[in-house]
């Protein structure tokens, strides 16, 4: 028996190479997204998670040339930012529920009757749809959707 996969939002951002000291709360993760998560934890997030800078893109609803100047410039806008990290915790939470990174990115991409037929990563460009990959995820956890 394997030891269960953890994944957190600031390893898939990139971990030390990107932040000088992971966040530790939720007000520490303000602070970082109001000044902006540098573009080096878009590399990072990519390989983390399996896609494409096209496939970032759309789920992160950012233009995707917008993303190629970001790591130019060196840093995400603050709304850019706060997307790019939801993201992250949306998939270190559903790797959680499904104890891995693996059966997390299957779920993420898979359609889900749940959620009216949409991929879990098609929702997570909105708060609202989110909040309903996060509730979809608690429903999981506890049995609801097993």
């Amino acid at each position: 028996m394997s030891a269960i996969e953890t994944v957190s939002a600031d390893a898939l951002l990139g971990g030390r190479a990107v932040f000088a000291r992971a966040p530790r709360s939720s007000l520490e993760w303000v602070d970082v997204v109001r000044h902006g998560i540098s573009a080096r934890a878009l590399d990072p997030m990519l390989k983390s998670i399996g896609l494409s800078q096209t496939e970032l893109a759309k789920a992160l609803d950012i233009p995707e040339r917008t993303l190629a100047r970001r790591k130019r410039e060196g840093v995400l806008s603050s709304e850019e930012s706060a997307k790019l990290l939801r993201l992250a915790r949306t998939v270190a939470r559903a790797a959680e529920v499904f104890e891995g990174l693996d059966a997390a990115l299957n779920w993420l991409k898979t359609p889900i009757e749940a959620l009216e037929g949409a991929t879990p990563l098609s929702l997570i460009d909105t708060d609202i749809g989110a909040d309903s990959v996060m509730d979809t995820l608690g429903r999981i956890e506890h049995g609801v959707f097993a």
